[in-house]
C-alpha cells in the first residue's frame, strides 16, 4: 500500500524547522542551514548532488532511507523559491540546477499556479493551486504504486498533519537552538492525531525520531 512519507526533516531542539526572514541569501532562514548539519556530509546527501565520497552510518542510513521507493513528492511554494505572490520570474526553476534531486513529479503546494517545468534527470514541477487531498491523490497516481515524500516546509506537513494522511515521520533533531521561526509541532496535539513514537536512534550529529500513524 502506498505511503506519504516525511523523511530527513530537521528541526531544532526548540522545535523551529526553518529560522526567520528566509530569502536567496538565506533559503533556510537565518540559523537554519545548522539543522542539517548532520546530512551533509553523509554520502547519500554527497550522491544527489553528484559528488562522491562522504560518510556511512547512523546518518547516512536516515538519509538513503528517505529515498528508496518514492516515486512523487510534495513541496511548499517556499520550498522551491524565496518570492511570495504572484510570479514575478518564470525563469527561477529552483535552488538545486538544472538537475533537481528528485528524479520523479514533484507538486508544488501554491496560490498562484503556473506552467509545469520539465528538469533534466526527470523531474517535472507541478505548480498547483489546490486541495491538499486532490494534490495527494494526483501525486500517489503518477508515482505509480510507489510512496509519496512530503519535503516541507512546515506549514506542508502540519496540513497533512492535521488531516491524518502522513503515514510516517522520520524527524532528525539537531543540537541548536533557532529561537525563532517556523515551529513544526507548536499548538498541535500528535497524540490525538493518532501518532506515536515507533523508534530512535541517536548519532554524534542529530536524534533521529521514527514517528508513525496508529492503524
Amino acid at each position: 500500500m502506498q505511503k506519504l512519507r516525511v523523511e530527513s526533516f530537521s528541526i531544532s531542539i526548540d522545535g523551529y524547522g526553518a529560522g526567520p526572514n528566509q530569502s536567496l541569501e538565506n533559503p533556510l532562514g537565518i540559523g537554519g542551514k545548522e539543522l542539517h548539519n548532520w546530512v551533509f556530509p553523509t554520502e547519500t546527501f554527497q550522491q544527489v548532488h553528484g559528488k562522491g565520497g562522504g560518510v556511512t552510518g547512523i546518518d547516512d542510513d536516515f538519509a538513503s532511507r528517505g529515498f528508496a521507493n518514492v516515486g512523487a513528492w510534495i513541496l511548499g511554494r517556499n520550498m522551491f523559491a524565496p518570492s511570495r505572490g504572484p510570479w514575478q520570474d518564470e525563469n527561477w526553476k529552483g535552488w538545486w540546477g538544472n538537475n533537481p534531486p528528485y528524479h520523479c513529479p514533484v507538486f508544488i503546494l501554491t496560490n498562484h499556479a503556473r506552467k509545469s517545468i520539465e528538469m533534466e534527470g526527470g523531474t517535472i514541477f507541478h505548480f498547483v493551486n489546490d486541495d491538499i487531498h486532490a494534490v495527494l491523490e494526483r501525486a500517489f497516481d503518477l508515482a505509480e504504486g510507489k510512496d509519496v515524500r512530503i519535503g516541507g516546509g512546515i506549514n506542508t506537513i502540519r496540513q497533512y498533519l492535521n488531516a491524518k494522511l502522513i503515514d510516517e515521520m522520520h524527524i532528525a533533531v539537531s543540537p541548536v537552538f533557532l529561537g525563532s521561526g517556523e515551529n513544526l509541532f507548536a499548538n498541535m496535539d500528535l497524540l490525538s492525531l493518532g501518532y506515536k513514537i515507533a523508534d530512535y536512534k541517536a548519532s554524534e550529529n542529530a536524534t533521529h525520531l521514527i514517528i508513525k500513524k496508529e492503524n
